[in-house]
């Protein structure tokens, strides 16, 4: 058995088998009233430059991790603290994947996670699933997040339908399960005696939309991506994780505090659809040491009226200052807006509350615009590093809706499903910049 140990970071920075019938009983923290509206007038400022423009992947250049996979989102293993974890001199990162036979457009819908070892961060090695087969919830599992303690393995995502569906559905939760880490010559890092796996968090409708409530005219449905966050601060732990905003499209209308200043408000035209979209950022907060308990608090950021999905949301502390990130497409800008698939990111002087924009519209790396899907789901590291992975590339005139309608051959041979090169930023207070692309995959 191995054993690793690490200490809660309190004055550094280092950065269910069935459905529960908890209630998240909602927590109104210091600052609760300062969730912020990532507005209209903010991504009107979004601007593509030589700071935040990702260089052009030749997509046909990169090799693949994984011959037998497609890869996409992923994620290190972390310790508690949040900064990168190091077992028996090696790193491990965990993605989800699909057989690489299978149409890239459908992988989402049999999704598995998997991870990969590597003793030097870059030259990664399958090393399997990560849940014995049939225990994981769901009727396949998204994104989250694992960290390391004391020799076991925290490991959350997103548990998505439910076993044995007829027809493949959307509902998302949170989910949490725990594992020892071993070490053998033969077998390398392996996840052995498992806990239950338990729903940790559902949305509640007071501050998070349901899955009924979307279902009643909006677009898409959201509630995935745990992020696990330990506040170097107080020590205090906490999940961060996408939603929507709470109601029906009925019940909503673009406010002007969705849309920016009153000089602003007097030339912008906001369209009616656009109350459809209503991405945001959640948090919620751990009440026991197995972290299977959490009290779900109102949302950093929203994006009403601006867009659809702010996806992986995850957090990096400088300086006093928490940084948090979070991934979208261009197609779930609303109506009036737009902006690139990118990474975006906030800052705050507090963890919970008065967000605000890095680079005044919040990009921080864009694809370029000869290749606008060349790599998504990006995930800063505690050094700055960013990794990705690669999406659709060189599709010419064609946009991402048009992928479904072209041949398999066609698909196959512009989709990259394995990981991105990695890039580099430079971070100082609310400004960022792109300054070294790394080779593909590289974590470190």
């Amino acid at each position: 058995m191995f054993t690793y140990k690490s200490k809660k970071a309190l004055t550094t920075f280092a950065l269910a088998t069935t459905l529960i019938t908890s209630v998240f009983v909602p927590l109104q923290a210091d600052g609760a009233e300062t969730t912020v509206n990532w507005t209209r007038e903010q991504v009107s400022k979004i601007e593509q430059t030589a700071d935040n423009t990702a260089p052009y992947i030749n997509g046909e250049e990169v090799e693949k991790i994984s011959s037998d996979y497609h890869i996409w989102d992923t994620w290190p293993l972390r310790n508690r603290d949040g900064s990168i974890a190091v077992i028996n001199g090696y790193k491990v990162i965990f993605s989800l994947t699909a057989p690489s036979d299978v149409l890239p457009g459908k992988r989402h819908d049999i999704a598995e996670i998997r991870y990969f070892v590597s003793k030097n961060g870059k030259d990664w090695e399958l090393g399997g699933t990560v849940f014995p087969e049939g225990e994981a919830l769901g009727s396949r599992q998204w994104a989250g997040s694992a960290m390391v303690d004391d020799g076991k393995l925290h490991f959350f995502y997103t548990t998505t339908g439910r076993k044995g569906e007829d027809h493949i559905t959307y509902e998302q939760r949170l989910a949490k399960a725990s594992a020892d880490i071993e070490i053998t010559k033969k077998d390398g890092i392996s996840f052995n005696n498992w806990s239950n796996h338990d729903v940790i968090l559902e949305p509640e409708g007071k501050y998070y939309q349901t899955m009924e409530e979307g279902m009643q005219g909006d677009i898409a449905y959201a509630f995935r991506d745990p992020w696990f966050f330990e506040d170097p601060k107080t020590g205090e732990e906490y999940i961060l994780f996408e939603g929507n905003s709470n109601g029906t499209p009925a019940e909503r209308q673009c406010e002007p505090e969705h849309i920016g200043s009153e000089e602003f408000r007097a030339n912008h035209e906001v369209p009616e659809n656009s109350k459809l979209f209503n991405g945001s950022i959640g948090i919620a907060k751990s009440t026991n040491e197995d972290l299977t308990e959490y009290e779900i608090m109102p949302p950093l950021v929203e994006a009403n009226c601006v867009n659809q999905e702010l996806e992986r949301p995850h957090m990096v502390t400088k300086g006093n200052k928490y940084y948090l990130f979070t991934d979208t497409h261009l197609n779930k800008f609303a109506p009036g807006t737009s902006g690139p698939d990118g990474l975006f990111g906030f800052v705050s002087d507090s963890l919970v509350g008065g967000y605000q924009p890095l680079n005044d519209s919040g990009l921080v790396v864009a694809n370029p615009k000869d290749n606008p899907y060349q790599a998504y789901s990006w995930t800063v590291l505690p050094n700055g590093t960013i990794v990705s992975f690669l999406n659709f590339f060189d599709l010419g005139d064609k946009t991402i809706d048009d992928i479904g309608h072209q041949s398999r051959e066609w698909q196959f041979d512009h989709f990259g499903g394995t990981l991105a090169p990695s890039l580099k930023i430079s971070i100082h207070q609310d400004k960022t910049k792109i300054v070294k692309e790394k080779d593909p995959g590289v974590f470190k």
